[in-house]
């Protein structure tokens, strides 16, 4: 009855990986849901964690019983809890590995945005410096932009001495310079930000 005792405690302190490997895991995919999101340019820590626990549970509950019979298959010698902990662990370990590759197939995007993004500034600071009247040729530094399609449009406004108007141009980085920059009024971008909304 001992001998079964100890036999049980052994294969439970071998098996007993699942909860405290989800936790932790979960947690990493949270650090690397915000260092390298699956989609769009950022990603904050809590929703990243909460999407690579959402794939966790979802992996755990589907793949837990159909692993775990198989690695019984294996190894017979395995009670059934401790194979289902095996593959959970398992599952656990590959939703983690997937959200890395997931993240760093999305880096490119990201790194080619963040590119558009500094040329459609640069091309906005020149045209806004050549064509824009002298009140909002001062300050080119405080130039804002706004996103409207990652990429391929943005709308650059810089705001006048007094503050009270802003002259802002539409800039599409992928087309030829002479081509890319266009006047688009004097809303600033926050008042156009909230029609985007």
């Amino acid at each position: 009855m001992e001998g079964a005792w100890f036999a049980r405690v052994r294969w439970r302190r071998r098996g007993a990986w699942l909860w405290p490997t989800f936790a932790a895991l979960t947690l990493a995919d949270g650090v690397i849901g915000h260092q390298l999101p699956p989609t769009g340019d950022k990603q904050t820590f809590v929703a990243a964690a909460l999407l690579g626990c959402a794939f966790n549970l979802i992996g755990v509950i589907v793949l837990r019983w159909p692993l775990g019979s198989l690695i019984r298959r294996v190894r017979r010698d395995l009670p059934r809890d401790i194979a289902k902990d095996y593959a959970g662990t398992a599952v656990v370990i590959m939703v983690s590995v997937a959200l890395l590759a997931w993240g760093l197939a999305n880096r490119s995007s990201v790194d080619a945005n963040q590119s558009a993004l500094r040329d459609a500034v640069v091309r906005a600071q020149a045209w806004i410096g050549d064509r824009a009247p002298s009140e909002f040729r001062r300050d080119l530094a405080r130039i804002g932009t706004l996103t409207i399609e990652a990429g391929r449009v943005y709308r650059s406004c810089v705001p006048s001495v007094d503050g009270r108007r802003a002259f802002c141009v539409i800039v599409r980085p992928r087309l030829p310079l002479a081509s890319s920059v266009r006047f688009d009024g004097y809303e600033p971008n926050s008042v156009f930000a909230q029609g985007m909304e």
